[in-house]
């Protein structure tokens, strides 16, 4: 690759730091986006979504672009002023860098969304031609970021591709799977009953040899892709593998479903109250026992690409083992 070829938004979170290391294991010169104060020795440099002439610079010289910056949904988070930010950032901030990139003669643009662009599928596994809409704010905004994206890279003859990873995890990771280990590792995480549900999960590292499959791969262009292990654990699955990934021994007995949803209307009662969100309520306790599964056979069958990290090994990463 040329010097700065490279641009990777959000590389200093969870997903880009990944892509960073690998990028640059394989000798690639990475340029990365930041809004903190940027490490000109590492190749970073300051600019936001929201400043053109600061993409602009970004972008200059570059090939690539890996554009993993984003607002992050939060379970806390609501209200309008948290629309307000998916909007502003992972839509008008979406839509302003790959007009820039574009103009620029950016030649590959990897947009990374996430399943919740997709509705909600009940215990169905969903695909990328699920035809119901996006129920939140946040894929909302994604949904259309990725539908601009894509009629940007059309009309400019560039080479975008839309990714739409499930949950996921790894080492260094700070969202629910890790939330979910670190009480599991304190014995404070209840023991799940099964209800058969399906969680799809990606290992960060999968969803990182994804993106870059994408770049090389001509029939990827135009195209919108779930990144998703095939296997998909219930709650229940998922509890008892952290157990073994810790080296504990399982558990023989579960907490009711019964009696988990009773807290969980305790928990929407007093959020209501005193005007913000309990640690147990009905969204968090249908995550722990509903689905949330979505399909990689699209990915699998065009590309070849497959997830190669199980839940064990996964696991095993995740917890420093």
């Amino acid at each position: 690759m040329t010097p700065a070829s490279v641009l990777v938004t959000g590389g200093r979170g969870f997903i880009g730091r990944h892509l960073v290391d690998a990028l640059r294991r394989d000798g690639a010169s990475v340029r990365v986006l930041t809004r903190a104060t940027p490490r000109p020795d590492v190749g970073e440099v300051a600019g936001t979504l929201a400043d053109p002439l600061a993409l602009a610079r970004a972008c200059e010289g570059v090939d690539t672009v890996f554009h993993c910056a984003g607002h992050a949904h939060a379970f806390s988070a609501s209200g309008a002023d948290e629309s307000r930010l998916h909007r502003e950032v992972n839509y008008e901030g979406s839509r302003r860098l790959a007009e820039v990139a574009a103009a620029a003669g950016v030649r590959r643009l990897v947009f990374l969304s996430s399943v919740k662009a997709s509705g909600d599928g009940g215990e169905a596994c969903i695909d990328e031609d699920c035809p119901l809409p996006p129920t939140t704010p946040y894929g909302q905004a994604k949904r259309a970021a990725e539908e601009a994206l894509l009629d940007i890279g059309g009309a400019a003859s560039m080479h975008v591709t839309v990714l739409r990873p499930a949950l996921v995890y790894g080492a260094g990771g700070r969202g629910n799977m890790e939330r979910m280990g670190a009480l599991v590792r304190r014995g404070l995480f209840p023991p799940l009953p099964e209800t058969g549900n399906r969680r799809s999960l990606v290992h960060v590292s999968d969803l990182v040899d994804a993106m870059r499959r994408v770049t090389e791969d001509a029939r990827a262009g135009g195209r919108t892709y779930i990144v998703a292990h095939a296997q998909a654990p219930s709650g229940r699955q998922l509890y008892d593998a952290m157990r073994a990934a810790l080296g504990y021994p399982p558990r023989g007995w579960a907490v009711p479903r019964s009696m988990l949803e009773l807290a969980a209307w305790l928990g929407d009662r007093a959020g209501a109250l005193v005007g913000r969100r309990m640690p147990l309520d009905s969204e968090i306790v249908d995550r722990l026992l509903g689905s949330a599964c979505y399909s990689p056979r699209r990915i699998e069958h065009e590309l070849g690409w497959r997830a190669q990290v199980g839940l064990e090994a996964g696991l095993a990463d995740m917890f420093g083992m």
